[in-house]
């Protein structure tokens, strides 16, 4: 045996798991299952830096732990490989994504391997494969050809609703739909044509065409979802998004909001995230009223209102800029005004309208509506305060008990009733919701849960309006105007869409003469020569939105070669759903949620046990970049360092962090960096140029982003594997320094060592333990366990530490210590762990060994370190058993030559013991 030779152990053991499949799972009934998933990640061309496998670390260390515990661990790793990125490429260099993808995928592999991640590589899915789309596309047929029956609360097949409608029409179901379903008798149904009745289905199907306001963004030429949009401009690319109606297939999954809120309570996810997910759900139990437009016999506002009580305070009503009235009523005078307004307001994304309450905008119609309950003739405006996608787009102004409804009354000059007495409404709005009921009719005198409940028997007794519980949550479209993506396994038949064959499936990709919309502004499939469904009909040319494959991932890992399903029964009913899931709480209400909705889908066909997918969610926190900044004096090309700054006139840039050194510039490889600094001057400190640090989000425009490959190169996988444990909780975000490792790097070489003599021979011994080393390695047995089984990581590094230094200081080297500690190490630094388990003596690979237990009679003090005081001043120690009784103690204190001199011939006139505490001899 050698020095501790890291590179050569890691690429050793590396090799061996893949030759010898180590971490290949099978089903085995004879162990319990364990399910541990990272949330799929989309292979970027630059590869992984620092920050990305952090997450990874820690789901390996709990699967590495898993097995040692016995279970049967399915740890896989695939990639989300469809997407925006590839094809931006594609579109600048005319390069296929295909091949982009497929590089960057290769890359991001060797690099996860490099860190010794434990992944069952032959289990690898891409939602680019057909092989793997083929089941995305069959998924979305199930959804098309499913309903959700609100009596039975779930999916059923589309065949029972026609059944219905055949036998009794319509007018009887209580199902998910459109707003605007038409009653129809089974009189009715039959006379419909073809075309007429499959339109009326799908206003029932869970996936469907139908025109929606979106995120349209003519630069990159697709629809963007709202958290793809950032102040007006989309989030990559920073192009201009306009908001517009177009005809898009879309997702029911407001069919499941009441279950994706209830399911929140069953699972062990983050608090933050479920409160993320139930404000997007936003459920809110109150009224629908309906406003008669004046002039207008037929058309009738409707708004959604928690605050009914409130009704006869609503003096203007107000649509979304997107309103489908709007045009209509628009007097002549006004209608140059509000067109203008229109178009300023459509461009404006969801988000900043939302967020943005200091901006008061609107303009008056020039139309009035009648207040179904007080008869109150009252204006109608437009604002872009009120979103055409929640709710109805309308909202009843109650400007005295709303605070933007109180903003936009006094720029206006609006009436502010009074209706809630307890406030002083020449200040601000009262908008508590407590309180008596005043200037409102017949609900005067009464508080407002009573007043609620009275405005909507009143509301229904008079016909305009009933209780309603309402989600803000809207459908989810789910198309793109894309090339790379899912296409959608739908033709048109007379404007018909119908579905492939499930025979026919995948339906691939086309080839394409560019990966931009046509001339005439089809989407870019519309390119593909002569691609059409048997020669005759056109396809469907928008693609699949980028969350479509990453919905069900989870279950093609339990069967990834299934030709005949996207998961053996088999399979799902031994894994079941995911145990530990680790990703970005970023993603809560996007993959998380969809997802969830997907789960409960194929739940609710028999085709999966459980209804919800993860178990339990850890978000991880991230990995911040430490920036180095140097300091060029202005109009010159001389930099100054740091502590010198203060004297000139400088401007701040961001240097590379891979030319600096515990704060200290590389001069030479700086000159290097970039042509432009090649001539560069310095004004340095005490022979040095210090660089300015900051720390923020690692980004290759703040040239902070460090390489985990160059850190394995130069301090080892498992040191940055133990290193990012190290740096804090999991959860929380944490700033990034490379001059740590050498801490943990020294640790590992200390461990190695414990193994050898001086020389570096081998040294360990079959001799019995101490108890002092029994105490130092079960105290490490039951830290390690503990910390994993609530994922607490850095704690356990720490007490990695803590022991080593205690074994080495008593010179261990005992095969009963140093073997169950190598065990407990190994899923924290599997590679050193997997080199001394074999020089122990050992066949097979560390990976299915027996987690050690931990005694507790090895953690008992059998012993204590008596203080001894003279007339209460502590002068030495003397060690007793914990079991000596007080008589014995003091016995043998008092016999003691070195107290003897303490006391110094003195007689002693009492004796104090306190059990485990202390010794007071009182002369």
């Amino acid at each position: 045996m050698s020095e501790y030779d890291y590179r050569t152990i890691e690429q050793k053991w590396q090799r061996f798991w893949s030759e010898n499949k180590t971490f290949k799972t099978e089903i085995d009934h004879s162990k319990p299952k364990f399910y541990s998933l990272d949330m799929f990640p989309y292979p970027s061309g630059a590869g992984l830096h620092v920050g990305h496998p952090l997450g990874y670390i820690a789901s390996d260390i709990v699967s590495r732990y898993k097995r040692l515990k016995g279970f049967n661990v399915l740890h896989p790793m695939g990639f989300d490989s469809f997407g925006l990125p590839a094809e931006q490429y594609a579109i600048q260099t005319g390069q296929h994504p295909a091949i982009t993808t497929k590089q960057n995928i290769e890359r991001y592999i060797e690099q996860l391997n490099n860190l010794g991640f434990s992944f069952d590589w032959d289990r690898e899915v891409r939602t680019s494969d057909p092989d793997y789309y083929k089941w995305t596309q069959w998924i979305f047929m199930q959804l098309f050809n499913s309903w959700y029956n609100n009596d039975s609360d779930k999916a059923e097949p589309i065949e029972s609703l026609v059944g219905e409608f055949s036998m009794r029409g319509n007018t009887k179901v209580n199902a998910a739909c459109d707003e605007d379903t038409p009653h129809v008798t089974a009189d009715a149904w039959a006379r419909l044509n073809e075309k007429e009745q499959q339109d009326l289905l799908l206003k029932y199907r869970l996936t469907f065409l139908s025109e929606a306001v979106v995120n349209w963004c003519p630069a990159l030429g697709t629809v963007l979802a709202n958290d793809e949009v950032k102040e007006g401009v989309s989030e990559r690319g920073g192009y201009p998004v306009e908001r517009k109606l177009m005809k898009q297939w879309m997702m029911r999954i407001t069919a499941y909001a009441e279950r994706l809120l209830q399911g929140l309570e069953t699972i062990d996810w983050p608090e933050p995230v479920k409160e993320m997910q139930r404000n997007w759900i936003g459920k809110s139990i109150g009224a629908e009223l309906r406003f008669q437009v004046e002039g207008h016999e037929h058309k009738h506002i409707t708004v959604f209102t928690t605050r009914i009580d409130t009704i006869f305070g609503a003096s203007f009503v107000v649509l979304a800029p997107e309103h489908e009235f709007v045009s209509e009523i628009t007097s002549p005078e006004q209608r140059t005004e509000v067109e203008e307004y229109v178009a300023w307001a459509k461009n404006r994304s969801e988000r900043d309208r939302m967020s943005d309450v200091k901006s008061v905008t609107g303009t008056f119609t020039g139309a009035y509506a009648i207040n179904p309950i007080s008869g109150e003739r009252i204006p109608v405006w437009i604002a872009d305060y009120v979103l055409a996608g929640y709710g109805t787009g309308a909202v009843m102004a109650v400007p005295g008990h709303d605070t933007r409804d109180y903003a936009f009354a006094k720029k206006f000059n609006l009436p502010i009733p009074e209706v809630v007495a307890g406030g002083d409404l020449s200040k601000e709005a009262f908008s508590a919701k407590e309180g008596k009921i005043i200037n409102s009719g017949f609900l005067n005198g009464l508080d407002v849960k009573d007043a609620i409940k009275a405005g909507i028997k009143r509301a229904e007794e008079l016909g305009v309006g009933k209780a309603r519980i309402n989600y803000r949550m809207r459908d989810a479209v789910f198309g793109r105007q894309r090339y790379w993506g899912e296409p959608v396994p739908v033709f048109y038949n007379d404007d018909i869409p119908a579905l492939l064959e499930e025979s026919e499936l995948p339906l691939v990709l086309p080839e394409v003469d560019a990966y931009l919309p046509t001339e005439t502004g089809e989407p870019p499939l519309g390119r593909a020569q002569g691609w059409k469904y048997r020669g005759e009909f056109e396809y469907e040319l928008s693609t699949m939105p980028g969350w479509a494959g990453s919905s069900w991932y989870w279950y093609r890992y339990m069967d990834p070669k299934n030709d005949d399903a996207f998961a053996s029964k088999e399979a799902i009913d031994y894994w079941q759903n995911v145990d530990l899931y680790i990703g970005g709480s970023e993603h809560a209400t996007g993959h998380l949620l969809y997802s969830r909705f997907w789960n409960k889908f194929l739940f609710d066909l028999g085709l999966v046990n459980q209804e919800e997918p993860f178990k339990k969610l850890i978000n991880q926190g991230m990995i911040q970049g430490r920036s180095n900044f140097v300091y060029r004096i202005k109009d010159t090309n001389t930099f100054v360092s740091h502590g010198l700054k203060q004297d000139h006139d400088v401007t701040a840039l961001h240097v590379d962090v891979n030319i600096v050194e515990n704060d200290i510039l590389d001069l030479e490889k700086f000159k290097a960096w970039r042509p432009d600094f090649a001539e560069a001057n310095f004004l340095l400190e005490d022979g040095k140029y210090m660089v300015g640090v900051e720390i923020e989000k690692m980004s290759k425009s703040k040239h902070n982003v460090v390489n985990p490959d160059v850190l394995v190169e130069e301090y080892g996988a498992d040191t940055l594997r133990m290193y990012e444990m190290f740096l804090g909780p999991l959860e929380q975000f944490k700033p990034w320094n490379t001059n740590g490792m050498d801490g943990v790097y020294k640790f590992l070489r200390r461990f190695w060592k414990l193994f050898t003599d001086e020389l570096g021979n081998w040294a360990v011994t079959d001799e019995q333990p101490t108890p002092a080393e029994l105490k130092a390695l079960h105290k490490t047995i039951k830290k390690v366990e503990e910390d994993i089984e609530r994922f607490s990581f850095g704690t356990s590094v720490s007490q990695f530490m803590i022991c080593v230094n205690e074994l080495s200081a008593l010179k261990t080297k005992k095969r009963a210590i140093l073997e169950p500690l190598t065990i407990t190490l190994a899923p924290y630094a599997p590679h050193i762990a997997e080199e001394l388990w074999s020089q122990l003596g050992h066949a097979g690979s560390i990976t299915y060994a027996t987690f050690p237990e931990w005694k507790e009679e090895y953690l008992t003090e059998s012993t204590f370190d008596y203080p001894i005081s003279v007339n209460g001043k502590v002068k030495t120690k003397l060690t007793f058993n914990l079991k000596t009784s007080k008589e014995e103690v003091e016995k043998e204190v008092l016999a003691s030559e070195q107290v003897q001199k303490l006391l110094e011939g003195k007689p002693v006139k009492k004796v104090i013991v306190v059990p485990g505490k202390i010794v007071n001899v009182v002369v």
